[in-house]
C-alpha cells in the first residue's frame, strides 16, 4: 500500500499516489440519489484520468467520505483528509453540508472544489482556497423567479422547511419577484399538515406552489395532496431546488410529478465531451445521468489539469483557480471572483428550467433557460 502523501501538502516525486478527498451524501437523511451520481462523475474522471497517465506518471486516488448531510460530519471529514494528505477536496452536493466544509478548508489551507452545492455563502468571509462548479443561487433562482413571472404567476406560495437554504432561496424569489407585483407567502411546514397546505393556498389565492423541502418527505406527500384537490386543479407546483431530476421522484409520484418545473445545470445540446461522458455515465448508472453526475466529473477534470499544470503543493492548487481553462461537459470552465460570493466561481453554468412530461414522465422538457 502507498504512503499517503504528507499533510503539508508537498510535492512527492516517488510514484505514490496523489489523492483527492470526496465529500459526497451516501446514506440519510442525505440526499443518496445525488450522491450517486455524484460519486459516479467523479469516479469515471479518476478512471479516465488514470487510464490516461495519472498526474505526471502517478495515479490519482478518490479517497471517499459520507457526509449523511451532517455539516459536523463533514467538517470532520476535512480534518481526517487534511490529515491523510490529499492535496484538494472536491464534491458535496447538500449547500449547508459544503458550506461546513468550505468554512474547515479555509481554516486549515486545504483546496476544495465544490461540485454542487449552491448556497451564495458559501464561506462568510471571501476564501482564495475554495471554487465552486455549480451556479450561485442567486443566479438560478433569479432565472426560475423570471420564468414564473413569465408564466403569468405573481402570487406564489412556497412550502417551506427550516434551513439556511431554503430561507435563502425564499428570500430570493421574494427579493426578485416584488420590484415586479409578485408576492411569496411563506407555509412553514414546521406548523402545517401536507393536508392543511391546500386550505393555505386557497385561502391565499396562489397560482403556484414552490416546495421548499426534503425528498420524499414531505414533499411527495404535498404533492399528492394538491394534486387531489380539485381546488386546486390549475395550481401550478414547482421544486427549484431540482428533486424531480431523479429517477425515484417518478416512482414515487407517477404522473402526479410530471409537470414540476425545477432547475438543471445543462446546455441546450452537450457537446461532445458531455455526449461521450453521458453515455458513459448512463452505462456506469444503469439510468440516464443527471446533471450532477456531470459536475462530478468535470470536477475531477478541473482538479487533475490544475494537478498536472501546478503541481500537488496546497498553496499552488489553490493559488491556480483564477488560471483555469479546461473544457467541461457543459462548456469551458474558468473561474473569476464574482461580487457578493466569497468563493472563486465558475460564471456560469449553464441554466435550465425543465419539467417531466405529462405525456411521458420519463422525458424531460425544457421550459425556460437562462
Amino acid at each position: 500500500m502507498s504512503t499517503p502523501p504528507p499533510p503539508s501538502g508537498a510535492e512527492r516525486t516517488d510514484g505514490a499516489a496523489v489523492r483527492i478527498g470526496a465529500l459526497v451524501p451516501l446514506s440519510r437523511p442525505g440526499w443518496v440519489e445525488a450522491g450517486r451520481h455524484l460519486l459516479a462523475g467523479l469516479e469515471l474522471a479518476v478512471r479516465e484520468v488514470n487510464d490516461a497517465g495519472g498526474i505526471a506518471g502517478r495515479p490519482l486516488e478518490l479517497v471517499v467520505r459520507d457526509t449523511a448531510a451532517d455539516p459536523r460530519r463533514a467538517a470532520a471529514a476535512v480534518d481526517e483528509l487534511a490529515g491523510l494528505g490529499v492535496a484538494a477536496l472536491a464534491g458535496e452536493y447538500h449547500s449547508v453540508v459544503a458550506r461546513a466544509a468550505a468554512a474547515r478548508a479555509d481554516a486549515l489551507g486545504l483546496p476544495f472544489l465544490c461540485s454542487s452545492a449552491v448556497l451564495d455563502a458559501l464561506t462568510e468571509r471571501p476564501t482564495p482556497w475554495v471554487a465552486r462548479l455549480a451556479p450561485a443561487q442567486s443566479h438560478g433562482w433569479r432565472i426560475y423567479a423570471d420564468f414564473l413571472l413569465g408564466g403569468g404567476h405573481r402570487r406564489i406560495a412556497v412550502a417551506a422547511e427550516s434551513s439556511v437554504y431554503w430561507a435563502s432561496g425564499a428570500r430570493i424569489l421574494r427579493d426578485h419577484v416584488a420590484p415586479r407585483g409578485g408576492t411569496v407567502a411563506a407555509l412553514d411546514m414546521g406548523a402545517l399538515t401536507p393536508g392543511a397546505v391546500s386550505d393555505a393556498l386557497v385561502d391565499r389565492r396562489a397560482t403556484a406552489l414552490l416546495l421548499l423541502v426534503g425528498h420524499p418527505e414531505p414533499a411527495v406527500s404535498i404533492v399528492e395532496a394538491v394534486r387531489r384537490d380539485q381546488r386546486l386543479a390549475g395550481t401550478m407546483i414547482g421544486a427549484p431546488a431540482g428533486q424531480p431530476e431523479f429517477a425515484r421522484w417518478a416512482a414515487s409520484l407517477g404522473g402526479a410529478g410530471a409537470g414540476i418545473p425545477f432547475l438543471r445545470y445543462l446546455p441546450e445540446r452537450l457537446g461532445p465531451l458531455g455526449a461521450r461522458v453521458g453515455t458513459a455515465l448512463r452505462e456506469r448508472l444503469a439510468e440516464a445521468p443527471s446533471f450532477v453526475a456531470l459536475e462530478g466529473y468535470d470536477t475531477v477534470a478541473v482538479l487533475a489539469e490544475v494537478l498536472r499544470s501546478h503541481g500537488v503543493d496546497r498553496a499552488r492548487v489553490a493559488g491556480s483557480w483564477p488560471c483555469v481553462a479546461v473544457e467541461g461537459t457543459r462548456g469551458p470552465i474558468r473561474f473569476s471572483r464574482t461580487p457578493g460570493i466569497g468563493v472563486w466561481q465558475w460564471a456560469w453554468p449553464p441554466v435550465q428550467v425543465v419539467d417531466r412530461d405529462p405525456a411521458d414522465p420519463g422525458r424531460f422538457r425544457v421550459l425556460h433557460a437562462g
